[in-house]
């Protein structure tokens, strides 16, 4: 993988991470670098289920993609919240 596409892992993984955040309600215990870090993930994930629903190319904005990533990352957040919030 070239540094722009790490790059661009980052940036996308941060507003799917921040979006994720923005979903929930209430503050949670949980850092930056772990926000970018459940986005990422959500991201990757999300792009596979919508691409195994064949929803992951459209001729415009992929909204059901994003809203996908955005779930994902939700759910992600919540769950490390929890874990933090238990030690």
């Amino acid at each position: 993988m070239e540094i722009s596409g790490i790059i661009s892992a980052i940036i996308i993984g941060l507003i799917i991470g921040l979006l994720g955040r923005l979903v929930l309600p209430g503050r949670q215990h949980i850092g930056i670098l772990w926000t970018i870090a459940v986005g990422i993930v959500a991201a990757l994930i999300g792009s596979a289920i919508a691409a195994g629903l064949d929803v992951n190319d459209t001729d415009g904005v992929d909204w059901v993609e994003w809203l996908i990533q955005i779930a994902l990352a939700a759910v992600g957040v919540a769950a490390l919240d929890r874990v933090k919030v238990r030690r």
